[in-house]
């Protein structure tokens, strides 16, 4: 179990292209943002829908693959570990983001 200890698994389908970004370092980082869907039964037993969106980041080689091959829309599979962020805007306000970093992907669907 100590492999288990910050371990995120999801499927989803991307809600927009993912942006590539070249550091000067000569990295590459791969954003984009994931929707996951949960079906269940209201009282009335109407079926509902819940989409959660996740932040997802990925580096190197993952993020050759997803520039090449993902697109929005895509349904996929990610494995990776949950991160937060802090910075500060422009107006001095502190900022947290919590996001996916990603270091297995798989492709799903057509």
């Amino acid at each position: 179990m100590n492999t288990l200890r910050n371990k995120v698994q999801l499927i989803g389908n991307l809600g927009q292209d993912p942006e590539i970004i070249n550091l000067e370092s000569g990295k590459k980082l791969a954003k984009f943002s994931l929707a996951t869907n949960e079906s269940y039964k209201d009282a009335n037993g109407t079926k509902q829908t819940k989409t959660d969106w996740h932040n997802i980041v990925a580096w190197g080689k993952t993020a050759d693959i997803i520039e090449k091959y993902v697109a929005k829309g895509k349904e996929v599979a990610i494995e990776g570990k949950l991160t937060t962020r802090t910075w500060e805007d422009k107006d001095g306000m502190k900022r947290y983001i919590t996001e996916v970093v990603c270091n297995e992907l798989l492709m799903l669907g057509k």
